[in-house]
């Protein structure tokens, strides 16, 4: 390993592309950054363009090493991070999708996902996948995708079925990452974490589940195989003569919640962390043990190395957390997300008004796909600084209830918790969330964890570096905030909050509202 050779990350998450490289001491080297449109057919209805994403990240892959003046061939390995849950189908011969990828906050499964609950199904579902059933998996999109498509104009001027083409092999099933993987190395592959979240994978057995396959009616023939998370075998390489003009090998691939938990150097049961994001996402590694929860958290793989044993964690998957800053702008209360501390600042409480943004139902530990965005207790003396401040409350609020329920489940007393995603450049949620969760919460230098956490995958596979400590090494504290009020004055304004949960559940009538 010379100094003048990186790792590259595809971060591509719900709202744009990223790519980033990084050098051995896991500082960011170059960063490109490229949105892509968010389409609503219908209410509750979110998709993606497949080609968009894969155009975009293209795009962004050239504009990072250009800007940085980092030739291709100075990558020893590329690493993948992507949203969760995001399914898509599409043609192996021409690479085309067949219908726009479902992405992991749509809703329109809902119906289906309560007929699971009345047969009887959850149980089962949650033994074998540690997941609830729910339409935020890939399960019910892929369902749906092979139901709903429309037939494939073949070039012989047939119309043949999705399902039948499905069977052959001859239209594949994936989530996000084998989409880049199978666009980058034209092979089609996925890793343990994201088979984890499709709901149609055995977390204990590691394999595809038949009972599962067959409830849902998807073919196994469609289905990526199943790699660890970092793999020394790799995934394949890049073509010398595609758009990097170089084989660089793609060796590392995790969910985006799994890969900052990998960035953060959570490699140890109990290590915890939460990231803010359009969502949050809390995750705590149990290690080789698959932590069933009574509590209505997810079970599901943590990350797994090469010849290694899988590690588990338990997830708290909250929904709306950063989306709810970024809806206050939408609606023109603040013009910045930037704003909200100072707007937050501004007032000693939200004088009694509380928000719930259960704008796509409420996940971890409620499960309610129906529940949906309230704020109550407004007064006429109610102002702008009150709702803002009761946005930020909530994502506090939020992430205690998943504390909660995680120091249950797994019997570990959380004594740090460390924190990444755009929202913790906010010093006063930092705050907020130490005081509302009692605990202190670490912020690293380098706040880009998802991506880190998808370069240490390919680059320990590939042997750029050799040890976890290495990588222990790199991590630096940026700021450490400890709680400054009482437990008793905390507890006081969270109780209010259960209240205020009970109002938003069971809101919406039908599945797509």
């Amino acid at each position: 390993m010379t100094n003048d050779t990186y790792v590259g990350a595809v971060d591509q998450g719900t709202t744009g592309t990223r790519f980033m490289v990084f050098d051995h001491s896991g500082q960011v080297v170059a960063n490109a950054y490229e949105k892509h449109e968010q389409i609503y057919p219908e209410p509750g209805w979110v998709e993606h363009n497949p080609m968009e994403i894969w155009e975009n990240t293209k795009t962004v892959v050239n504009r990072a090493l250009d800007d940085a003046g980092v030739d291709a061939e100075q990558l020893e390995a590329l690493g993948i991070t992507n949203q969760r849950e995001t399914t898509l189908l599409w043609d192996a011969e021409s690479g085309k999708p067949v219908h726009n990828a479902l992405v992991w906050q749509d809703r329109r499964t809902t119906d289906r996902v309560e007929e699971l609950q009345e047969q009887g199904q959850v149980e089962e579902i949650r033994e074998k996948t540690g997941l609830e059933a729910d339409a935020y998996f890939s399960a019910t999109k892929a369902e749906w995708l092979l139901e709903n498509a429309d037939p494939l104009k073949l070039e012989s001027a047939q119309v043949q079925d999705v399902r039948d083409r499905a069977e052959a092999g001859e239209v594949l099933m994936g989530t996000i990452d084998t989409w880049l993987i199978w666009n980058l190395t034209g092979n089609h592959i996925t890793d343990v974490t994201n088979a984890s979240r499709t709901m149609l994978y055995d977390i204990e057995a590691m394999e595809w589940d038949d009972d599962l396959l067959d409830e849902f009616g998807v073919p196994r023939e469609m289905l990526p195989e199943v790699r660890p998370s970092s793999d020394e075998d790799t995934y394949g390489t890049t073509d010398p003569d595609g758009f990097l003009g170089a084989e660089v090998p793609v060796a590392g691939a995790l969910g985006d919640q799994q890969a900052a938990l990998f960035g953060q150097t959570c490699f140890d049961e109990g290590d915890a962390k939460n990231t803010y994001g359009t969502g949050s996402f809390f995750l705590m590694n149990t290690g080789n043990e698959a932590v069933g929860s009574d509590h209505g958290l997810l079970t599901t793989i943590g990350f797994q190395r090469s010849g290694e044993d899988v590690q588990y964690a338990l997830e708290g998957s909250i929904f709306i957390t950063g989306a709810a800053i970024e809806w206050l702008e939408d609606v023109d209360l603040i013009d910045s997300a930037a704003q909200t501390a100072e707007l937050a600042r501004s007032v000693d409480s939200t004088d009694g008004v509380y928000m719930v943004p259960a704008f796509t139902g409420l996940g971890a530990p409620h499960w309610d796909g129906r529940a949906r965005g309230t704020i109550v207790g407004m007064t006429r003396g109610t102002e702008k600084a009150h709702i803002v401040r009761a946005a930020l409350e909530s994502i506090a609020y939020q992430t205690r209830d998943v504390a909660e329920a995680m120091e249950a489940d797994s019997g570990i007393d959380m004594q740090s918790l460390k924190v990444d995603g755009g929202a913790v450049k906010n010093n006063f949620l930092c705050q907020l969330q130490s005081d509302i969760i009692q605990t202190d919460i670490a912020r690293p230098q380098v706040d880009e964890t998802t991506a880190l956490g998808s370069a240490y995958a390919a680059g320990l596979a590939v042997g750029y570096w050799d040890t976890l400590d290495e990588l222990r090494e790199n991590w630096q504290v940026d700021r450490t905030f400890e709680p400054e009020k009482g437990q008793d004055e905390v507890d006081e304004l969270y109780s209010r909050w259960d209240d205020a949960i009970e109002r938003s559940k069971g809101w919406a009538q039908d599945g797509g509202e």
